[in-house]
């Protein structure tokens, strides 16, 4: 889980308000996906606990 301050270093500007995202399996390790978080797919996977991608392509969450 990232904290306050790792949250707060996170330069969207640099990233165009895109951040790539991997999803890895818990014990594994094993890459399960990659996909973009916007501020708010990223505001609602934490506090929902699901994962939720921007969709470049659809233009939604």
């Amino acid at each position: 889980m990232l904290t306050e301050q790792q949250l707060s270093q996170l330069d969207w500007e640099k990233t165009d308000g895109m951040m790539p995202t991997i999803v890895q399996h818990s014990v594994s390790g094993e890459v399960l996906m990659h996909g973009y978080m916007n501020q708010e797919a990223l505001t609602k996977t934490l506090n929902e606990g699901k994962v939720t991608f921007w969709s470049r392509t659809k233009a939604r969450l």
